[in-house]
C-alpha cells in the first residue's frame, strides 16, 4: 500500500510552524492516513519509491517530483478542493488578484484548485494579465543571480501588474516579494485559516539566510 506524506515545506514551517499540525490533523480526519514528513526537498526524502507527498510549497512540489524517482506529488490545494468538509470562512465578496507561483507554472490543475478554493470562500478573483501557465516570477527566484536592486525592481514590476491592492499568493517567498513591491499579500493558507498574512522577515538576504539554515537542519 502506498504511503501518503504531508510536507509543509521549510518556508511554512518558518513562517507559521503551528499550521502544520492543524493541516495534518485535518488531513488525517478527512482525507486518510497521512504521515508528517519534515525532510527538506533539497535532501533525499527517505520514503518509498511509490510514495505520495502532499505539498504546500510549490518549490517542494517541483523538486520532489523531478529529483527523486518514483515519488508523486499533489498540492494541498488540490486535496482541499477535492474534499467537502473544510470549514471555509466567508470573505463576503472580497476582490483580490492571484500571483501563481512559478514552480507550478506547468500545472493548471493547481491554478484551478487555488481559484476554486477562493470561490468557496466568497472571494472574487480579478486576474492579472500574466496568470496560470503564463505567470512570471515574483522576483525572488532571481536571488542571488542578480544584484538586490534589480531583484527588488522585478518585485515591484510584478506587484504593479496586479489589478488589486490585495494579492493572493501560495508561496511564502511571494509574500515577501509582493510586500516589497508595495502590495498587500494574502497567503492562501492564511485565508483558509482565517488568519492575517504577516511579512515578518522580508529583507531578501536575511530571508534566504533563514531558509538556508532550515535546509541544513532538515
Amino acid at each position: 500500500m502506498t504511503n501518503t506524506y504531508f510536507n509543509p515545506g521549510c518556508a511554512l514551517s518558518i513562517y507559521k510552524p503551528n499550521m502544520e499540525n492543524i493541516i495534518l490533523k485535518f488531513l488525517n480526519e478527512n482525507y486518510g492516513k497521512v504521515i508528517l514528513h519534515k525532510i527538506c526537498c533539497h535532501h533525499d526524502p527517505q520514503v518509498e519509491a511509490d510514495a505520495l507527498i502532499i505539498n504546500v510549497c510549490a518549490g517542494c512540489d517541483r523538486r520532489f517530483r523531478s529529483l527523486y524517482e518514483g515519488i508523486s506529488t499533489i498540492s494541498v490545494w488540490e486535496v482541499f478542493d477535492g474534499l467537502d468538509s473544510f470549514p471555509y470562512p466567508d470573505y463576503e465578496g472580497l476582490k483580490l488578484s492571484v500571483h501563481d507561483a512559478c514552480p507550478v507554472r506547468n500545472k493548471p490543475q493547481v491554478h484551478q484548485a487555488v481559484r476554486n478554493l477562493l470561490k468557496k470562500m466568497n472571494i472574487e478573483v480579478v486576474e492579472t494579465k500574466l496568470n496560470g501557465t503564463h505567470s512570471v516570477c515574483c522576483g525572488d527566484d532571481f536571488y542571488p543571480k542578480l544584484p538586490i536592486e534589480q531583484i527588488h525592481q522585478k518585485m515591484k514590476e510584478r506587484a504593479a501588474s496586479m489589478p488589486c491592492e490585495e494579492v493572493c499568493v501560495y508561496c511564502v517567498s511571494c509574500i515577501k516579494s509582493m510586500y516589497i513591491g508595495g502590495k498587500t499579500p494574502r497567503h492562501l493558507m492564511d485565508l483558509l485559516m482565517g488568519e492575517a498574512t504577516e511579512p515578518k522577515i522580508y529583507d531578501t538576504v536575511q530571508w534566504h539566510e533563514q531558509l538556508q539554515d532550515y535546509i541544513k537542519e532538515h
